[in-house]
């Protein structure tokens, strides 16, 4: 029997290439308008402004994205808009699952670990998304549902409550957003580290690994 009865993910970055996708959106709506961004521009710009947002008052998040491109394109001298500024949630059902994803989701849910998703967004956006999955997730924690954002605990505070005393493991991407807030409640996690970062902070995951794949095997390795 596995250590672990229940895996929660985060979905943006983890699961779903939110870069990839973001990156899509913007370049297409800039040039359209005859502006030319780069990607890294795009990503360092978005790293910026996203937490300075999500730091107010609660909004959908919606209206995050939407205050995202207003904010990019004001900060990259891309004249855009406001009422255009739906663009970019409009295209978050799109962004594509990683190449890992759906695969090792299926192999999870066969070896008999329930599934969940903390995540940064709004109900609707997700159900756009969830239609990319090929496995169902018997939790979904949202930013809508607990009116918080991570890095803040609401999201690790509700699920705990939801799952209980099962084994739980957090698999995330994020350092910022999800190992860092994980690991101060103790909640066991293993960073799904994609981009090969370094630890920005004392926070110290169970493991780190660079893909899905590597997860199923540093978990076939910690069994009960």
């Amino acid at each position: 029997m596995p250590a672990f009865d229940i895996i929660t993910f985060d979905c943006y970055g983890t699961l779903i290439d939110w870069e990839g996708g973001i990156n899509a959106a913007v370049i297409a709506a800039a040039e359209a308008a005859g502006v030319t961004l780069g990607r890294d521009e795009i990503l360092r710009v978005h790293a910026e402004v996203e937490p300075e947002i999500q730091a107010g008052a609660f909004r959908p998040y919606r209206e995050v994205l939407e205050q995202v491109a207003l904010a990019l394109a004001e900060r990259l001298g891309w004249p855009l808009d406001p009422d255009s500024a739906g663009f970019l949630p409009a295209s978050l059902p799109g962004w594509p699952p990683f190449p890992d994803t759906n695969r090792v989701l299926e192999m999870l849910s066969a070896a008999g670990y329930r599934l969940g998703i903390l995540s940064n967004i709004d109900e609707d956006l997700l159900a756009g998304t969830l239609e990319q999955f090929t496995v169902e997730f018997d939790l979904l924690v949202t930013a809508e549902r607990v009116r918080s954002y991570k890095p803040a605990p609401p999201h690790f505070l509700v699920a705990r409550v939801e799952i209980g005393d099962a084994g739980w493991l957090h698999a995330a991407q994020s350092y910022f957003h999800d190992v860092e807030p994980a690991v101060a409640l103790d909640v066991p996690t293993v960073w799904v580290n994609r981009k090969h970062e370094s630890p920005s902070g004392d926070a110290r995951p169970l493991a780190d690994v660079s893909d899905l794949y590597e997860l199923v095997t540093w978990l076939s390795r910690n069994k009960s």
